[in-house]
């Protein structure tokens, strides 16, 4: 006896669902979670505007003074020869107080002894410290997330991308060097000073 022939029949093959199919549970779950985002998207989430801002006015910045110092700006103050303190109080008119946050003296003394001057400067005991909470050290970090908490301060610094982010934060005026001298912008008193 011969063995029998298994032959395929015609057409005859294993059936498969679609993979596009909407019975399967895969489509269910990407679908749902895409009209979740469509939902997420169609609601407008406003950030909480602080109660000490009137329009663009700070009614939280009064004498004295809070000055936050940025690190660029201590070592262009030295580089200028002007008194951080005595310049501070001819630009604004009005007692200040400097304050350098755990972030700053953390990146002076990581530039080492190039920079020991201003290491010395920012220890003065005139200036107030700040700590902080958070993890690692970039004070441009720091500080924008110090002013949106708080807007109590003024910000002392001569970096540009620094600028650029606090200008977007409503009601904290920027003070930087201008012909060696400290300039204020937006300070809704004084506007622009020398």
């Amino acid at each position: 006896m011969g063995r029998v022939k298994k032959t395929r029949k015609f057409a005859q093959v294993k059936r498969l669902l679609n993979p596009n199919d909407a019975r399967l549970k895969e489509n269910k779950i990407k679908q749902r979670a895409k009209e979740e985002e469509k939902k997420a998207q169609a609601v407008r989430r406003v950030p909480q505007v602080a109660s000490s801002l009137f329009l663009q006015h700070n009614e939280a910045l009064a004498p004295p003074y809070r000055v936050l110092i940025d690190t660029n700006f201590i070592n262009f103050s030295l580089q200028n020869k002007i008194e951080l303190v005595s310049g501070m109080m001819d630009c604004l008119y009005a007692k200040c107080i400097p304050c350098v946050t755990d972030c700053v003296m953390a990146e002076l003394e990581k530039l080492g002894p190039r920079f020991r001057i201003a290491l010395r400067v920012a220890r003065d005991p005139r200036f107030e410290r700040l700590p902080c909470s958070h993890l690692g050290t970039y004070a441009d970090d720091c500080l924008i997330q110090r002013i949106t908490a708080h807007r109590c301060y003024i910000v002392a610094t001569c970096d540009r991308e620094l600028r650029r982010r606090v200008r977007k934060v409503p009601g904290v005026p920027l003070m930087y060097i201008v012909k060696r001298k400290y300039a204020i912008e937006r300070l809704p008193d004084q506007g622009v000073a020398s």
